[in-house]
């Protein structure tokens, strides 16, 4: 399914007017009721173009985020279809490959010779500056000049390589920006999956921000779907209704799969407070056919946690066990040991480490 942009031009109120926002629940003229208002602890309200009653045509210029205040959020509304809806977008059928293991390690380099020679792992997954420069936009030429991605590699016949598509705020929005060239060239390239760019939701944000990129999460994927990528959206969530929202479109759809990128909540507080609460209603309310597959959890309580909501449907994707591998160290169930390792040997370790936890082992 091609996205398309609907009749009405919608576009969030100028400085957060929720009155007259055509995403307020609480406006009865609303056309798209998704927002229950403004984010009191936004830091962007007090911006140069609100407050002033003739703001400069470059007041936006540098601005990091949209909001209804911008001189281009028209433009930008065009840009994600219209709507910050789900409606349109369905993933279709594609299942994740019978033979992705429930633990992919994520590797920093081309030559997996060296590491994978003990190993012979089912997938390797890379991430999305190996293969997009974040300095100009375009495919680095190991990728762009390689048959494939298993080429470039070096992958054996059955391994899958997997693209992790998560990067910084700017070298996702230089691939939103850029997407339309890079989409066939990830086509072209032949990933098993492909984990989708991730669209960030800080809770400094404008809301509209927040709907917009919920969107777009959604929307890449749906454009990565149409060229023929096993594509996996990415979701990111601030409130119950984001949550609710992507329970109705799930249960509309049947996604065989969604992201969640969980490098972000690093401190206990972060996880246990918005993390785990929105990862459980997803648990409990994602079809029992869709698959979860989570980055950025390393620890094995955390990863326990996981375990005991998703169970046999999650997968992980994790650069740990290379990451430590490289200062020689291992992951035991007495937790990190620095022994001076080779780095193939301590990679090998730490990737059998983390199967046996994803298996429900120690």
């Amino acid at each position: 399914m091609t996205l398309t942009a609907i009749p009405i031009r919608l576009a969030p109120a100028k400085g957060c007017n929720c009155q007259v926002c055509p995403f307020y629940t609480g406006n009865p003229d609303a056309p798209e009721p998704v927002c229950s208002g403004s984010n009191s602890d936004c830091s962007y309200c007090g911006c140069a173009r609100t407050e002033s009653t003739n703001p400069a045509p470059t007041a936006c210029g540098q601005c990091s985020v949209r909001c209804g205040s911008r001189i281009d959020i028209g433009d930008w509304m065009t840009d994600i279809g219209g709507t910050v809806a789900f409606d349109d977008i369905d993933l279709g059928d594609v299942a994740l490959p019978a033979k992705l293991p429930r633990f992919t390690p994520q590797v920093d380099t081309k030559d997996l010779t060296e590491l994978d020679a003990d190993l012979n792992w089912p997938a390797y997954a890379v991430g999305l500056r190996r293969v997009m420069s974040p300095a100009t936009g375009a495919v680095l030429p190991g990728y762009g000049n390689a048959e494939s991605a298993h080429t470039a590699l070096g992958l054996s016949t059955g391994q899958l390589a997997v693209l992790v598509g998560y990067g910084t705020d700017p070298h996702v929005e230089m691939f939103w920006t850029r997407r339309h060239d890079l989409i066939p060239q990830l086509a072209a390239m032949a990933w098993d999956v492909v984990l989708c760019p991730n669209y960030s939701i800080y809770g400094n944000y404008p809301r509209a921000e927040m709907l917009i990129n919920m969107r777009r999460n959604l929307a890449v994927a749906q454009e990565m779907r149409d060229a023929g990528i096993n594509a996996v959206p990415n979701l990111y969530w601030f409130r119950l209704e984001d949550l609710r929202r992507y329970e109705d479109w799930a249960l509309d759809t049947d996604p065989p799969a969604v992201a969640v990128n969980l490098q972000t909540f690093r401190t206990d507080h972060d996880w246990d407070a918005m993390a785990i609460p929105g990862l459980a209603y997803l648990a409990g309310t994602l079809p029992i056919t869709t698959d979860v597959i989570c980055t950025g959890a390393s620890r094995a309580d955390r990863i326990g946690e996981l375990l005991e909501l998703f169970g046999s449907r999650l997968h992980l994707v994790g650069q740990n066990a290379l990451a430590y591998a490289r200062r020689g160290a291992v992951m035991t169930p007495a937790g990190r040991q620095d022994l001076n390792a080779h780095a193939p040997d301590a990679f090998a370790a730490n990737v059998r480490f983390y199967n046996r936890l994803m298996q429900g082992g120690t």
